[in-house]
């Protein structure tokens, strides 16, 4: 079977770590080791910024906020440790973290360290050397969504996360927050932005119960087994968890998921083979998920519309940064498109009643 899993490559220009300053670090840390360091970058992923770093025989994962981020709440390295710190006993799938270190002198921003998940992330269409069948496509499917179920059902409170969010008034937070994150981020005039923002607050829904939730919930952000791609072994990107409402998070994992009939504007914003035949459609991973974690799901129009107004908000925030010189990662230069068709579909959803 070939090697499918994931692999680092050559830092990005503008994006280099210090390791003149990083290697000290290391070296107080993990003194039982003497060999060479050396640091690669993971290529994919839009935000935080994720790298591979090998000192003698130990390998580890370091994670650190974007360069000439405006958004410093989006980026909270303390937080997003402390929560894999509580939520790796009880969810393995969850990262093994090890240290934090909140220096900026070292690489001009605070960073942890966790332990590698080997495995197959899926981007936008499975490996041409995967074998993915009908049946694996399904299984996979089924497992994503009862994954997420399980998700919600930990008792965040036994494990010192009562405090991670503010249930209360969740959903109009939301609303409230991430249309405030747009115009702080705005590049262009778009008329779809207060067309939705005007629908959710006159739609809103009353919360479902509180749980802890992932928020950036996609195919690209779980770790396969390589052996068996249907077995999920890792879960990635925790900046955005917090406690609130369960089915927000299940509408931003449908907001990713494009169905084989959905029009070419959004099979164009693919995030995953979530059309390959035998995958689930929306409607049944709502169903599914419905039996799993034994929620009332009535109101998921509400919860995609708003999943894709967030997601185009977040697509706007990481293009603000492209627009205003502070990166000059050529993958965001086209966004702008991506922005406008993700708040189309929002529109569409709230205008048609469809998931």
């Amino acid at each position: 079977m070939p090697d499918l899993r994931d692999r680092p490559t050559a830092m990005r220009t503008g994006e280099e770590l210090d390791l003149s300053r990083l290697e000290p670090f290391l070296r107080t840390r993990f003194p039982d080791e003497h060999g060479s360091l050396s640091v690669q970058q993971y290529p994919s992923g839009h935000s935080n910024l994720t790298y591979a770093v090998s000192l003698g025989s130990r390998e580890f994962v370091l994670r650190r906020p974007p360069f000439g981020s405006k958004v410093k709440s989006a980026h909270d390295m303390a937080r997003e440790f402390r929560v894999l710190s509580r939520l790796h006993g009880v969810y393995p799938v969850a990262p093994e973290v090890l240290c934090y270190c909140d220096d900026e002198s070292l690489l001009s921003a605070p960073f942890y360290l966790m332990k590698p998940i080997r495995g197959i992330i899926l981007r936008k269409d499975p490996p041409p050397d995967l074998q993915f069948s009908a049946d694996t496509a399904r299984r996979l499917s089924e497992s994503l969504i009862d994954n997420l179920a399980r998700l919600h059902h930990i008792d965040y409170g036994s494990i010192g996360l009562a405090d991670l969010g503010k249930p209360q008034g969740y959903l109009e937070r939301q609303v409230r927050g991430w249309t405030e994150r747009y115009q702080a981020s705005r590049t262009h005039d778009l008329s779809e932005v207060e067309s939705i923002s005007s629908w959710m607050n006159n739609h809103l829904p009353p919360s479902s119960d509180a749980a802890l939730i992932h928020n950036d919930y996609k195919y690209d952000n779980v770790v396969l087994d390589s052996l068996n791609v249907t077995r999920i072994v890792g879960v990635l990107d925790w900046e955005m968890c917090t406690i609130g409402d369960p089915l927000s998070d299940l509408g931003t994992a449908l907001a990713y998921w494009i169905d084989p009939k959905d029009p070419e504007e959004l099979q164009k914003i693919r995030w995953g083979p979530t059309n390959s035949p035998g995958s689930l459609t929306r409607a049944e991973l709502v169903q599914r998920y419905s039996k799993a974690a034994a929620r009332d799901v009535s109101n998921m129009v509400f919860y995609l519309a708003f999943a894709r107004f967030k997601i185009a908000v977040i697509v706007q925030q990481i293009y603000y940064r492209y627009h205003q010189g502070l990166t000059k990662d050529q993958r965001f230069a086209s966004m702008p498109e991506l922005i406008k068709n993700l708040l189309l579909a929002s529109l569409r959803t709230a205008e048609s009643g469809a998931i």
